[in-house]
């Protein structure tokens, strides 16, 4: 009876003594910068005289429990961290917001226990991570032997690049292909120029990936990626040049046009000029003869015929002396034909 006596307490001993030893595991948590985390907390223990939280070595935030008259008074030692500090639904679990990156640490809680010899702990290790930006891709030393690209690309994290793992994502083949690690081995020819490759970083709460990077830019002159290279320069250079010339072509024919016009219009504004020609008094008057073809000049009758004398008034020297001569009466003569 004595022997099993013994043995029961012995047994109880052990219970207490690997209890808090077996509560105290620890839990890994991750949070967002800026955001914020629960620390979850199972409760199996009764009554509860007092809950403390501990960060570090800093006392976080002091709890007791509420009784039947009584509401939980809650003491939160640093008065910076009263808004961040919540115990969602009543209850002891503590929640902490608006993470930041000196709040990843050790946590502690100690939940003590009139029926307990020692405290109850749990223990609570948190990592702050921020979120992931685009991750930058760094080309290596670029060799061209026997047409076949070598070359390394490094895949790499500006900012934030804490517990960052890598990979590489190839694609543009029947089946794409990863390749674990920052740094990606890179030999590829002429079937393989259309690839393209892709870097994905991760953090444990978040992802981002690189732009992509293509297999004929790298290595120019592998695999005839050069001549791809000067066809297209050529092309380009020629479509310049003949995009000059006919510019040149167009300033020239509008150049002409408008000399053209100009000319134009100083043809119209010239008066042509007028030849006066007055013959002089002396000169004999030039009359063409016209002569009558198979015509019969008819006979001239002495009798029926009329003869007038016209005599040539004398050449007058001055045109206003005719408007001083005295007016004289002019006498005709009139004859009878008979």
């Amino acid at each position: 009876m004595l022997s099993s006596t013994a043995c029961f307490t012995f047994i109880f001993l052990l219970c207490q003594l690997t209890g808090p030893a077996a509560s105290a595991v620890l839990k890994k948590l991750v949070g967002a910068l800026g955001g914020s985390v629960n620390f979850p907390l199972n409760l199996s223990v009764d009554p509860i005289d007092s809950i403390i939280w501990v960060f570090n070595t800093t006392t976080l935030v002091t709890i007791q429990p509420k009784l039947a008259d009584k509401k939980a008074l809650i003491i939160v030692t640093r008065h910076r961290n009263k808004e961040r500090v919540n115990f969602p639904h009543e209850g002891y679990s503590l929640k902490l917001s608006k993470l930041k990156k000196n709040d990843s640490g050790v946590y502690r809680v100690e939940i003590h226990s009139s029926s307990l010899q020692d405290p109850l702990t749990q223990e609570y290790e948190l990592r702050v991570y921020e979120h992931l930006s685009k991750p930058k891709v760094i080309i290596g030393l670029q060799n061209n032997k026997n047409g076949t690209c070598v070359t390394n690309l490094t895949c790499s994290m500006e900012q934030g690049g804490e517990d960052v793992t890598y990979s590489w994502k190839s694609l543009g083949q029947a089946t794409n292909e990863s390749h674990s690690g920052s740094t990606l081995p890179i030999s590829w020819r002429q079937e393989k120029r259309d690839m393209t490759f892709i870097c994905m970083a991760r953090n444990p709460i978040s992802s981002n990936s690189s732009n992509p990077i293509f297999a004929w830019k790298l290595c120019e002159g592998a695999a005839g990626g050069l001549a791809t290279t000067v066809i297209l320069k050529l092309l380009l250079s020629l479509t310049l040049l003949c995009f000059i010339a006919l510019v040149l072509i167009i300033l020239i024919i509008r150049r002409e046009r408008r000399k053209e016009s100009i000319e134009e219009k100083k043809g119209l504004n010239l008066h042509p000029e007028t030849l006066n020609y007055s013959p002089t008094f002396g000169e004999t008057s030039e009359y063409d003869t016209i002569s009558y073809l198979n015509s019969t000049v008819p006979e001239e009758n002495a009798v029926n015929t009329l003869y007038s004398t016209v005599q040539i008034p004398p050449k007058v020297e001055k045109s206003h002396s005719l408007s001083t001569l005295p007016d004289t009466p002019r006498k005709f003569t009139h004859e009878n034909v008979n």
